[in-house]
């Protein structure tokens, strides 16, 4: 059994598929926003950005390529496509989710998200470590 186990950790295969379950996150939105531009253009909105139309291309710009990236280690960039998308998530916590600023529910709800970031940006770490060894 500890064999299998770390044949399995071992196993390049586990790394493509853990970056893959990990990316999928970024891969389903962006997809999701080039078929729904509308869609996350309210959302910039939603905001209070300025020029949304243009951040709704960099969002779903970053998620694509940073997913494109992270799974495909294209030219070795799985720690590029790893940090882009870490520092995105790390970002969307201050203009998505200022909890501070909202009352309760809404405030504890948008903790949770803000963990949920926070977790998701430490694993996306992790994946750019594992790769770079």
């Amino acid at each position: 059994m500890a064999s299998l186990i770390h044949n399995t950790l071992s196993s390049n295969y586990t790394l493509v598929i853990g970056r893959i379950v990990l990316s999928s996150f970024f891969l389903i939105a962006g997809i999701f926003g080039v078929f729904n531009f509308d869609t996350v253009v309210n959302e910039m909105i939603g905001a209070i950005l300025p020029l949304p139309e243009l951040f709704a291309f960099a969002t779903i710009a970053i998620q694509l390529i940073g997913s494109i990236l992270l799974i495909s280690n294209f030219a070795g960039l799985t720690w590029l496509g790893a940090g882009i998308l870490a520092i995105f998530t790390l970002l969307c916590i201050p203009i998505g989710h200022p909890f501070w600023k909202l009352a309760e529910p809404q405030r504890t709800q948008d903790f949770q998200i803000v963990l949920e970031h926070i977790a998701l940006s430490g694993g996306l770490l992790l994946a750019a470590i594992a790769t770079k060894k």
